[in-house]
């Protein structure tokens, strides 16, 4: 194997390419060129499937003989913001870290896993998409819908290169409210506002998530709610005819989210519409007794690839996609999820190391 030195040059040659390709998401102008030629020239000898499934989501499926596990990292990137001190497209190296859009979130593990794959001979698959920033999973849906013959999932997400083996599920909901228009000084106005009725709603809500603090699960605790924008009403003097809510809850994988949907509908007594417009399934999937035993495979994978184990996390990823289709399936990659969609997003270059590293030593010995 090459020298610690060396290994980490190959992955910033790697990451400065990546990071200079805009895979922005939005606007996800991406097509099946581009980043997807760059990493089909790093990867000779593999058998590569490149799938455009549409308004920029592309995923480009590597494989290099017999393999059962499949290594999986986004290519899309959050938008760049005017606070970047330096152009976000091009790689930044300091002593210690690297400085570009995606670097930490998650090009930095790409770049590992090209590296990993120019020093290993053995049976690896690697697969690479480019929708996880929008909520749309259409890449990761259509591999799982394929005849893909895995069994095992590791998906790169920022984790300080430790084994996550569960995570928070996602929902996000679009409330509608009706109201009766009219002036303000109306003896209904209380309960003619759609805007009051949003409030009530709102209030409902906030107390039945603080209800809900004594739940666990794997070391989370309690639901995750926001609500993240109210809209509606026209002027202080007349009733508002309209409002919208929009907002998202994140449950323990012990939560059914059909059921808590069905009780923040149940919080509004005049409910026009009520949407959810993006679900993704905690990590792992499954009801109590499933979650758990699926979480217990994913330990037992991990610990026989040699990982570090850490601790639950709140955020989303789509590992919990691979865990529903039945893939034990755990999250593992480079950075720090504190450094991911900020302004002059950085990883650290040991963490870069150490992911390449085990991601080479996975595929030696799987030989």
């Amino acid at each position: 194997m090459q020298g610690t030195t060396d290994v980490l040059a190959d992955v910033l040659r790697h990451l400065e390419a990546l990071v200079s390709f805009d895979t922005r998401n939005p606007p996800r102008a991406i097509g099946t060129g581009g980043i997807f030629d760059y990493i089909r020239a790093q990867l000779p000898g593999f058998r590569i499937v490149v799938n455009d499934h549409g308004a920029g989501a592309v995923s480009l499926l590597a494989i290099r003989g017999n393999p059962t596990r499949v290594f999986n990292v986004h290519l899309d990137t959050v938008p760049s913001s005017p606070a970047w001190s330096a152009d976000p497209h091009t790689l930044r190296i300091t002593d210690d870290r690297a400085i570009g859009l995606g670097a930490c979130d998650i090009k930095g593990a790409a770049a590992g896993l090209l590296a990993a794959a120019a020093v290993t001979t053995g049976d690896a698959a690697f697969l690479f998409s480019s929708d996880e920033e929008a909520n749309d999973a259409r890449c990761i849906d259509a591999f799982l819908a394929s005849d893909h013959g895995f069994s095992e999932a590791i998906i790169a997400e920022p984790t300080l290169c430790e084994a996550v083996l569960a995570h928070r599920g996602i929902s996000s909901v679009l409330l509608k409210f009706r109201g009766t228009a009219g002036h303000a000084s109306g003896s209904n106005a209380m309960q003619a506002s759609a805007l009051h009725q949003a409030i009530r709603w709102g209030s409902h809500a906030l107390d039945f998530v603080e209800s809900q603090s004594h739940q666990r699960f794997g070391g989370l605790t309690g639901l995750r709610f926001n609500i993240g924008k109210v809209e509606g009403g026209i002027k202080a003097n007349m009733i508002a005819p309209s409002a919208e809510v929009r907002f998202g809850f994140r449950p323990l994988p012990s939560q059914d989210i059909d059921e808590l949907h069905a009780r923040f509908g149940s919080f509004a007594d005049a409910l026009e519409h009520y949407q959810e417009t993006f679900r993704g399934p905690s990590l792992p999937s499954g009801d109590v007794a499933m979650a758990e035993e699926r979480r217990l495979a994913a330990r037992d994978l991990a610990d026989e690839l040699g990982l570090a184990i850490g601790n639950a996390v709140d955020f989303w990823t789509e590992a919990s996609l691979f865990s529903r289709a039945g893939l034990t399936a755990f999250v593992y990659g480079p950075g720090d999820i504190a450094q991911a969609h900020t302004a002059d997003e950085w990883v650290a270059l040991e963490q870069l190391q150490r992911y390449t590293e085990s991601v080479s030593r996975i595929l030696k010995k799987d030989l």
